[in-house]
């Protein structure tokens, strides 16, 4: 439903204050103006600068009392448009004034409407408001913008090329996509959604609750976790319709591929991936982590369809599960939260990782919070020898011993092959400055893939995870395969 008939609907129920929630007030007051003129109503648009548009009349206070003046003599109700006016609101006068206003507005058929690109209502004005939220454009809106700006033949793409850019688009005001746009066209002579994705990155920079990860890792540089990957790209290409997948939880011990497996994700599916940092929602005021994290989900809706990339949600959520210091916050986040993935039907495709079970609550892992729970356990033999290849390559080491890695994760066999690059020294040397985690976390890994057993679907095969032996993290030289196996 557009603003202007939400605001028609609202206004004929007698509803004298009303808080438009917009970035885009131009765009807004055009539709108001257009109720207005359907009903033929009066309109005042105020603002501290301009006044009612002369330069004078900027006190606000008295351009609150002037409302009485636009209601016609003939039945035909006022309508008063306050800009920003939400900093006034804060003077316990103008706050008087706003009440009795929207009081006797329902008598004189007079309507205040404060256009605020926040909601800030003070508490004694709480209940004489209700507000209204202006919806970004949609993307028949966006493809119109596209084409006001793409004039000359060739400029605008068309099919499969389209699609893209509006999906790259999407979560942007129209003032933002002109912008893009323009940029796109300034740069490569026709729209391309390179230059959208970069304001939009800055976009998300200015919020400072997400980044836009646009790496190019793909599913080539990680080895194994063969069912997680089908998993994850069948679901996210074949979507269609009301059918959207959910996302997937990845539990594990440190160093497996979580996280890279998130970033190559995006990639390979085409959607750009969002990663949220749960300690940048968290505020010093009270209220604004709470409304820190209803931005944040807003901005990834606004971005659909994408990946959004959660590391190590069990820390961010400590003190959601029991007594905390945080006055309850924590759970209140998580709350939010967890209603967001139950209910949103945005094509966000959520990826939350785990070290630590024990402090996630069970709800969290229900049914219908996520398509799937799996385990990425530490790599097997055919895997380790997949990753040795892929870092091998990176950090372009010859062919030479191996040292023996049972019991290594993928971040330990970079880490051995990054430290041989480094320091101009064998592998089988190198190895010696590593220590993996199946020995510093021997008992923290054993109890997290005792529970994960029977619980959790097996990021290698299909089906559920099921224990293999306890790696043995001996120290020593093994020899390289004589016909290495192929990295992919």
């Amino acid at each position: 439903m557009s603003l202007t008939e939400q605001l028609g609907e609202y206004l004929d129920a007698c509803f004298a204050g009303v808080w438009v929630h917009s970035s885009e007030h131009e765009d807004a007051m055009t539709e108001i103006a257009a109720m207005c003129r359907q009903r033929e109503w009066q309109v005042g648009v105020w603002d501290i600068a301009a006044g009612f548009g002369d330069g004078e009349n900027t006190d606000p206070l008295a351009a609150l009392r002037s409302i009485s003046a636009l209601a016609s003599q003939n039945g035909g109700a006022g309508v008063l448009v306050l800009r920003n006016y939400h900093v006034f609101l804060e003077n316990p006068e103008v706050a008087q004034e706003m009440c009795r206003q929207i009081e006797a507005g329902k008598r004189n058929r007079t309507f205040v409407i404060v256009l605020s690109p926040v909601v800030k209502i003070p508490v004694e004005l709480e209940k004489h408001f209700v507000v209204l939220e202006h919806d970004l454009p949609s993307r028949e809106q966006l493809a119109g913008v596209a084409g006001g700006i793409a004039t000359e033949e060739g400029e605008m793409p068309e099919g499969p090329a389209l699609d893209k850019l509006l999906d790259a688009a999407a979560g942007l005001t129209r003032m933002e996509a002109e912008g893009a746009f323009s940029l796109s066209l300034v740069r490569d002579s026709t729209l391309t959604p390179k230059s959208v994705w970069e304001l939009k990155a800055g976009m998300l920079k200015k919020t400072g609750l997400m980044s836009l990860y646009r790496g190019s890792d793909t599913f080539a540089d990680l080895g194994g976790l063969d069912s997680l990957k089908a998993f994850c790209t069948r679901a996210l290409l074949q979507s269609r319709g009301k059918v959207q997948p959910k996302g997937v939880m990845l539990l594990s011990p440190p160093g497996c591929g979580k996280s890279a497996f998130c970033k190559a994700l995006g990639n390979e599916v085409g959607r750009p991936t969002l990663t949220l940092d749960i300690g940048a929602l968290l505020g010093s005021l009270v209220g604004q982590s709470e409304q820190n994290v209803r931005q944040a989900l807003r901005i990834a809706d606004a971005m659909a369809p994408c990946v959004l990339f959660i590391d190590e949600i069990e820390k961010g959520l400590a003190g959601a599960t029991g007594p905390s210091g945080d006055s309850g916050v924590s759970s209140r986040l998580f709350g939010t939260f967890l209603t967001w993935m139950n209910d949103h039907t945005s094509d966000v495709f959520v990826v939350c990782t785990s070290n630590d079970t024990s402090k996630l609550p069970p709800e969290f892992s229900r049914a219908e919070r996520f398509d799937g729970v799996f385990f990425v356990d530490l790599p097997s033999l055919a895997q380790r020898e997949l990753i040795w290849d892929i870092y091998e390559r990176v950090f372009e080491i010859g062919e030479q011993d191996r040292p023996v890695d049972e019991g290594w994760t993928g971040a330990e066999i970079k880490s051995c092959c990054r430290l041989a690059a480094l320091l101009d020294v064998p592998l089988t040397a190198a190895a010696e400055n590593v220590v993996p985690v199946a020995v510093t976390a021997a008992e923290a890994v054993e109890t997290l893939r005792s529970w994960a057993a029977g619980r959790c679907l097996s990021a290698d095969n299909s089906g559920i995870y099921q224990r293999a032996a306890q790696p043995d993290a001996r120290r020593g030289i093994r020899r390289g395969p004589t016909t290495r196996p192929s990295d992919n």
